[in-house]
């Protein structure tokens, strides 16, 4: 039973952060939902997978300065405060050094999708996805905001088999 409840709580994060990622596409929102489902499910995810009470207080620092991180991005304008949320969401559940990881592929993925958005809003791809659904012709539309929470999923399911929460289950 112990091994279901870790599973179920452990699938938690990669669900959320894929409808995350999922919303910031199509809508260019993330809901507030998500991230307080992601705070509430990580202190009975850390409990049933056993970890320390050290281990917990890293996660909950790491957490922490991913939100004033999160804060400082948004206030600079270069993402939303729905990403920055997630941002911080994904730092407590990642812990460390998950962290370093999914940092690198967020930064990565981040640059990559902001290259591929400007190559589709080019005058030359943008006639061709007009036709497709209005959130595709969205993303193509030149000036439109890089819904950057699909980078941030993507640097957080890399980085999650790495965590502490992973690696106290025993699935790390």
């Amino acid at each position: 039973m112990t091994q279901f409840l870790q599973a179920a709580l452990l699938l938690i994060f990669p669900a959320l952060v894929i409808v995350a990622a999922l919303r910031d596409v199509t809508s260019y929102t993330i809901p507030n939902w998500i991230s307080l489902v992601l705070i509430a499910a990580f202190g009975p995810a850390a409990l049933a997978c056993g970890l320390a009470p050290s281990a917990i207080g890293l996660q909950l620092g790491i957490g922490l300065a991913a939100l004033v991180a999160g804060m400082v991005m948004f206030a600079l304008g270069w993402i939303g405060g729905g990403d920055a949320k997630l941002f911080a969401a994904a730092g407590l559940w990642l812990g460390f050094p998950a962290v370093v990881t999914f940092l690198m592929v967020t930064a990565v993925t981040g640059g990559a999708l902001a290259v591929g958005l400007l190559g589709l809003r080019s005058l030359w791809l943008r006639p061709y996805v007009q036709t497709g659904p209005a959130w595709f012709g969205r993303l193509a539309t030149p000036g439109e905001n890089v819904p950057y929470g699909f980078a941030i999923a993507a640097g957080a399911l890399a980085a999650f088999p790495q965590s502490a929460l992973m690696i106290g289950a025993g699935l790390g």
